[in-house]
Parts: C-alpha cells; sequence; structure tokens
C-alpha cells in the first residue's frame, strides 16, 4: 500500500505572522490540501506560538475532513490544548526555543516519565499518540512502552546528504545509501513491535522515492519543500507533485 501524505502548512502561519495579519488563512490551504489529494493536514503548535497559534487549532479542528495531526512538546499546557481541540492525532516532538526548526528526534529514553504521561492521557482522551523520533532502535522501543500507537522517523540526516553539495560527491551518495538502510532497520524494528511507522523531516520530491519505495513506511509528514514549491506553481499543484513522487 502507498504511504498517506500528511501537508504541514506550519509555513503558511509563518508567512501570515511575518505581518500579524489575517492572510494567508491556514484554513483555505488546509482545504486546497484536501482538495489535490492529501490524506490529511499536519500543524506544529509551538510553546512560543512563531507560527500557528491557539486559535488555528479550532479553524483547523472546524475545516479538515481527512486527518487532523498536531505536533507539540510533551507538556501539561499542551495536553490540554489536544485535549479541548481534539485532533485525530498528536505528534509528540521534542522542542528547543533557539532552534529554527525542530532538530531532532525526542530523547523517549532521557525523557521517559513526561512522554508516558502525556501518552497515558492523550489516548485516555482518544487521541492518537505518535512520536517523532530518531531511527534508533533503543528509542523506537521506549516509544513503544511509552505508549505511542505510532513513531515518526526523523529523516533529517539522510535529507541533509542528499540536498545541496554533500549530495554531488560519491561520498555523501554512500552515506546516504547507509542512512537509507539506517532508516529501513528502524522501521522493520518499529513494525515488529506493533508499532505503525510514519517519516518525514527535509523530505522534498527529489529525495522522497527511496523511502517511499519502503512498505514498512505507512505516512509522510512534509510541509517545507510542498510550500516552498506552491509559491511557484499552487498550493494544490505542490501537493499533486508530491503524491506523485511518492508514487500516488
Amino acid at each position: 500500500m502507498t504511504a498517506r501524505l500528511n501537508v504541514n502548512i506550519d509555513h503558511v502561519a509563518t508567512i501570515r505572522e511575518a505581518r500579524k495579519t489575517i492572510e494567508p488563512s491556514v484554513g483555505a490551504a488546509a482545504i486546497l490540501c484536501e482538495k489535490a489529494g492529501a490524506d490529511g493536514i499536519t500543524v506544529h503548535l509551538r510553546s512560543d506560538r512563531r507560527h500557528i497559534q491557539d486559535a488555528d487549532l479550532d479553524v483547523l479542528r472546524g475545516v479538515v475532513t481527512t486527518y487532523l495531526n498536531v505536533e507539540m512538546a510533551a507538556t501539561d499546557e499542551m495536553v490540554e490544548i489536544a485535549k479541548r481541540t481534539r485532533p485525530d492525532a498528536v505528534s509528540l516532538v521534542p522542542e528547543s526555543p533557539t532552534e529554527i526548526t525542530t532538530e531532532g528526534g525526542l530523547d523517549v529514553i532521557g525523557n521517559f516519565d513526561a512522554v508516558a504521561k502525556a501518552a497515558k492521557e492523550l489516548s485516555a482522551a482518544g487521541i492518537f499518540v505518535s512520536i517523532f523520533i530518531d531511527p534508533i532502535e533503543d528509542q523506537i522501543t521506549a516509544a513503544k512502552k511509552a505508549g505511542a500507537g505510532q513513531i515518526e522517523l526523523c529523516t533529517a540526516e539522510y535529507a541533509e546528504l542528499t540536498l545541496g553539495a554533500r549530495a554531488a560527491h560519491g561520498e555523501g551518495r554512500k552515506k546516504a545509501a547507509a542512512e537509507v538502510e539506517r532508516l529501513h532497520d528502524a522501521a522493520l524494528h518499529a513494525q515488529n513491535k506493533g508499532l505503525i511507522v510514519a517519516a518525514g523531516h527535509g523530505l522534498t520530491t527529489r529525495n522522497i522515492a527511496p523511502l517511499a519505495a519502503m512498505p514498512e513506511i505507512a505516512e509522510f509528514n512534509i510541509g517545507h519543500n510542498i510550500i516552498s514549491r506552491a509559491v511557484f506553481c499552487g498550493l494544490e499543484e505542490a501537493v499533486r507533485e508530491m503524491l506523485a513522487a511518492i508514487g500516488r
């Protein structure tokens, strides 16, 4: 079965927040993504509210007809917001106030109690729990133990190796191939643990093919490349291009 595509529309809100105005509308963006064939919408409600705002979750819950996935930190504040807005899924992610974007997977082992507490409360509220982690078997095992139903493999290292100058060199290609194997091994381990496997971070139409070929990966969460492409060809066409790259 070909993997689902959730489109992350955070950067629609980034443009809006640059002027603190009312446009572009994240609700309209979600509708266009669904019209183009996206299987779901993903947003990240950060503690610093640098792009998506609390009110956006209410808007999106009202217009998204496919699947609403909200990324958030494993904090009491965020869990309470999720319980109020009731997205279809919550993806627990790490957060640092100094990062430009999420820099890697959540350390489930080092933050086990907080992650398990958040996962338990979210599950009790009927919200599906995913955890964004690096492709490390011990972290995957800890995510299962913490109560996740899904893990999302961080593909940042693979993306770094396949885009830009490093991708043009033989050594870079070898390292990228090795990272594909590492991601595949992690996906197999997660599947064997009974977890659904998703993947995301830095993926583009140019580098997604090797991951889209993995039957173990059931879902991709992709934002920046789609929104960047949309500047030139429109949001619906950008979503369709990504779906085609996945093999849909």
